[in-house]
């Protein structure tokens, strides 16, 4: 195989989330931390390979993707063997159940995260209205629905998916925990996920950075 880069920064969940993929498929690879702030991303050298200059942003030995759910099913589907092929399965049927739950995570988990921490990231507002909060325990809601009968988002078996999702959800239980008494299922499946060989390394160490930031705007719901 040729030599794996993932550019990003480790506040980012969709970088995190392709960290978790590169780690659950034991792939070697080098991270690049990318100085958004200094403008890294807007460098020409970055701007080839991804025009959109957004983080995460992989270079597979010049084959240039952007996009964590595309980058985490390009990974699996050219890099997964002895078993890791799960992760994103062949079978159409099972494949269709990750793609909803990605299309979910981008979708409507992404947008009810991104009302609450881009106001106060980008704005510097230090107030959230209830009813983002209210949104965020429906995703919640939602989520554990999708975990009534299953270990995992999408079946019995860890994929991207999970990847994805808890990435986001690491860090929105700054603004609301899951309550195991309202929520058990996901409860249950947050610490399933804790307890993977590779999450504290490529999420649960990296998650802090972007929720100590979160508190530090001393945010107030009203």
């Amino acid at each position: 195989m040729g030599k794996l880069t993932l550019y990003g920064i480790d506040g980012s969940p969709p970088v995190r989330s392709v960290l978790l993929t590169l780690n659950a498929l034991g792939l070697p690879f080098e991270y690049k931390v990318i100085n958004l702030f200094g403008g890294d991303h807007l460098k020409p050298e970055f701007l080839k390979m991804n025009p959109l200059h957004t983080v995460p942003t992989l270079d597979d030995d010049g084959f240039y993707l952007y996009d964590s759910h595309a980058i985490n099913a390009y990974l699996v589907a050219k890099y997964g063997k002895d078993g890791k092929e799960s992760l994103y399965p062949k079978d159409l049927q099972q494949r269709a159940i990750v793609d909803q739950r990605l299309h979910y995570d981008s979708s409507v988990f992404g947008s009810t995260a991104r009302a609450i921490t881009f106001p106060l990231i980008r704005e510097n507002q230090t107030e959230i209205a209830q009813a983002k909060i209210d949104a965020l325990s429906g995703v919640y809601e939602t989520l554990n629905l999708f975990l009534k009968s299953t270990d995992y988002l999408a079946g019995n078996n860890l994929t991207i998916a999970d990847f994805s999702v808890i990435a986001v959800l690491s860090g929105m239980v700054v603004f609301l925990e899951v309550d195991a008494r309202k929520f058990p299922n996901l409860a249950g499946w947050v610490q399933r996920i804790k307890k993977l060989p590779y999450y504290e390394e490529a999420n649960g160490s990296k998650v802090t950075q972007f929720t100590d930031f979160l508190k530090s705007k001393n945010f107030t719901i009203v």
